[in-house]
């Protein structure tokens, strides 16, 4: 697997996760669960920064997986 693949999957993964904890922060501002991730104790902000730094790794990674594909 070359590097490109492998910034390119990183960059989906990244993404999928990120899509995952802002449905949680999603689900916290509407109290459905509320009580389920205060007893892991996360607050909304702490999963709107996640969803949004794993959000920024997808894009770098998408970006580099695209200028590395491109330099070949």
């Amino acid at each position: 697997m070359d590097s490109a693949t492998r910034l390119q999957l990183m960059a989906r993964i990244t993404y999928y996760i990120g899509w995952i904890a802002a449905l949680c922060g999603g689900l916290v501002q509407f109290g459905l669960g509320a009580a389920m991730f205060r007893s892991i104790d996360l607050a909304k902000r702490n999963l709107f920064e996640a969803s949004m730094m794993f959000f920024l790794i997808s894009i770098a990674s998408a970006a580099r997986g695209l200028g590395a594909e491109k330099a070949k």
